[in-house]
């Protein structure tokens, strides 16, 4: 099964109906920029930080934490599954992406402003960890907006560079929140002399992080690309079920004609599905299994965040010049083995040094996914395809929570992280029967 041939050394090539040149620069920056801010939420609030305190702090203990945790983020994952497509078919009929993700980022600011409310007592669990995965469930509609508007912005040569520093940018974001976080907030009080009693100190990252989010997202509210309207085409009054209807039909059609897309949607579902699962549950792993604090958890973030930013920048270099298949297969690969070794040797030191190797392949693989997505989806289908992009993650966003929930249960903490693994292990074996043309190299452009 193959996808379309990716676009050779010319700049006029087709991929996916890409434009012949990028963006301003202006343009680009922005764009950047909001993965920059947005990033606070995923290293701050869902990996390092704030899921910890509620895990570990308001919850009456660190298993219990760990197991409720687990559950809301599955019930984020069918919101996530039920909304995106939905969300990404409004986008093509509206056509006005700018808007729709100024108004989710507007959204997922003020729910992270309400986690101030998380006090540390077990009767505050239930609403913290709601609050995350309502935040999560929203994050995940906007980058729907957001990974639409990459078809915008970038060229057939420079889509692997765009998307890659962007994520790059984001990982580099969530780093200097995170150092914001634990030197501002969290060593007795943070610079900032905070109070500890009542954790008032953890509590404020919640609001560093929603004005963080707020201060780089503006860029693209203002600057951020426009969509043509199609003023000649008479739209009906947009119907959720009717849209649902469509969103089958749709589905039911790339099993006709589009079938090795259909086969990306599926096999990216599974492994991005064990993605996730690394930096939202990293922390709470090093917490409950090797005693670290929430400090040392933070600064175990900050080192991943670096990492993962390095590694990013570069694959999406990579993924210019040879395509996204190879950068797939090889980060799966070696998250799996980094993975078999954390697992097989009980030691903080071989969390550190694999865990860190884990993260640096994280956002290579998402970004590869998506780059090897923009390439071949017509503009006319970007949002909805996106949406079905999110949807098809969220639908089997159940496997990974659950499996560790389950490995938790039956052998530990710490052995919950095999549930990523073999998550990650059913995604690669889905996706390499995939075949993608293999691109020819070429000189990078100088407008890039």
């Amino acid at each position: 099964m193959t996808l379309p041939r990716e676009s050779g050394a010319s700049p006029a090539a087709p991929a996916g109906d890409l434009p012949s040149t990028p963006a301003p620069r202006r343009t680009i920056a922005a764009w950047s920029l909001w993965d920059f801010g947005s990033n606070a939420f995923n290293t701050v609030i869902l990996s390092f930080v704030f899921s910890v305190y509620v895990t570990d702090t308001v919850a009456a203990d660190a298993e219990t934490g760990q197991q409720v945790y687990a559950h809301a983020q599955t019930v984020a994952g069918f919101g996530v599954a039920l909304l995106a497509p939905l969300m990404g078919a409004w986008a093509d009929r509206v056509r006005n992406r700018r808007l729709l993700l100024t108004v989710s980022t507007l959204l997922v600011v003020a729910t992270m402003a309400a986690m101030w409310f998380v006090r540390p007592e077990q009767s505050y669990l239930l609403l913290g960890v709601t609050l995350i995965a309502l935040a999560s469930v929203i994050a995940e509609v906007a980058v729907v907006f957001y990974n639409g508007m990459l078809h915008q912005i970038s060229s057939p040569t420079t889509v692997g560079r765009i998307s890659g520093t962007a994520w790059a940018m984001g990982y580099v974001g969530g780093v200097i929140a995170l150092v914001i976080a634990v030197f501002g907030f969290m060593l007795d009080g943070g610079m900032l002399g905070l109070p500890t009693e009542d954790a008032a100190n953890a509590r404020g990252v919640a609001l560093l992080c929603a004005g963080w989010f707020l201060l780089f997202s503006v860029p693209l509210m203002i600057w951020g690309p426009r969509e043509a309207p199609e003023t000649e085409v008479v739209r009906e009054p947009f119907r959720p079920v009717q849209a649902y209807r469509e969103i089958i039909r749709r589905i039911v059609a790339m099993w006709r004609s589009e079938r090795s897309l259909l086969h990306f949607l599926v096999a990216a579902a599974i492994y991005r599905d064990g993605l996730s699962s690394v930096f939202s549950f990293a922390g709470i792993i090093a917490a409950s299994s090797y005693g670290m604090d929430t400090v040392q958890v933070a600064i175990f973030g900050i080192a991943a965040n670096v990492i993962a930013a390095v590694g990013t920048w570069a694959l999406g270099r990579v993924d210019d010049l040879f395509g996204p298949r190879p950068i797939i297969i090889g980060t799966l690969v070696t998250m799996i083995a980094f993975g078999l070794v954390i697992i097989a040797v009980d030691a903080t030191w071989v969390f550190w040094v694999f865990g860190l190797g884990i993260a640096a392949q994280v956002g290579a693989i998402q970004s590869a996914s998506r780059t090897l997505l923009t390439r071949i989806v017509p503009p006319k289908d970007v949002n909805e395809t996106f949406g079905l992009y999110a949807t098809a993650g969220r639908a089997v966003s159940f496997l990974s929570p659950f499996l560790i929930s389950v490995f938790t249960a039956l052998a530990g903490a710490r052995f919950g992280l095999l549930g990523i693994v073999v998550t990650l292990a059913l995604g690669l074996a889905a996706f390499l029967p995939l075949k993608v043309a293999r691109r020819e190299p070429h000189t990078p452009r100088a407008d890039s």
